[in-house]
């Protein structure tokens, strides 16, 4: 049991050096951008565009895609959000009061009063795992993975998680992907099969999603700039 207890003091300590050192490497410009691009409301477009293109590429079979994604994200976000956070109890960086003068914040922003885990990084993970795994484009995986990884980050930027919250919400994320991903392999797998001849046809375009994306990311550029000059 002490051995125990000494690993979790360790891993406890580890965190919140890591989380100090993260958090304590920002700059104005940040500030707003990682503000901004951990606004769950920004990405509503690019979320849209991905349905849009399941949809266009599966035509019928695609209810059952939106579905799938639809149940991901609300077993990533309750799990995280409403089972984990509530067992384990741990507070927010923001919230502990034996770092809080060491915390930097952003425009006062705390979050609700448990962390771990992460939902924003278990939703983030769970949409590029599940949808990486429709466009089958080695660039969109890439790139979404990157977004999710950013995502994760501002958590801890914006000083609301410790770094373990959001690999604890990775990981939530991940596992749910999968499990979404293979349920519905089980159930419908018609929309899967095809034969090799139309093989190519199946995996959707992601051409879109990533203009999309690029676009909102460039927006967000644009606007933490404006917040510096405007302030």
């Amino acid at each position: 049991i002490l051995r125990k207890m000494n690993l979790i003091e360790t891993l406890r300590i580890w965190d919140t050096n890591l989380f100090l050192a993260l958090n304590g490497i920002h700059s104005p410009f940040f500030d707003g951008f990682m503000m901004a691009f951990s606004n769950k409301l920004v990405w509503i477009p690019f979320y849209i565009s991905v349905l849009y293109v399941m949809i266009k590429q599966w035509k019928s079979e695609a209810f059952w895609i939106v579905l799938s994604f639809a149940i991901c994200i609300l077993l990533a976000d309750q799990i995280s959000s409403g089972i984990i956070k509530n067992a384990v109890q741990r507070l927010r960086p923001s919230r502990e009061e034996t770092i809080s003068g060491l915390v930097h914040l952003v425009d006062g922003y705390r979050g609700g009063k448990y962390g771990f885990v992460s939902s924003h990084a278990a939703n983030s993970l769970g949409f590029a795992v599940l949808s990486a795994y429709f466009f089958r484009k080695r660039s969109y995986t890439l790139i979404i993975l990157l977004w999710s990884l950013i995502t994760g980050y501002s958590r801890i930027y914006l000083g609301v998680h410790y770094p373990l919250d959001v690999m604890g919400g990775y990981l939530v994320g991940f596992f749910v992907a999968i499990f979404c991903y293979w349920l519905l392999k089980k159930l419908k797998p018609n929309i899967f099969y095809v034969s090799s001849r139309f093989r190519s046809k199946r995996f959707a375009d992601s051409t879109l999603p990533l203009l999309v994306l690029t676009f909102t990311v460039v927006g967000i550029f644009g606007w933490s700039l404006i917040r510096i000059l405007a302030f």
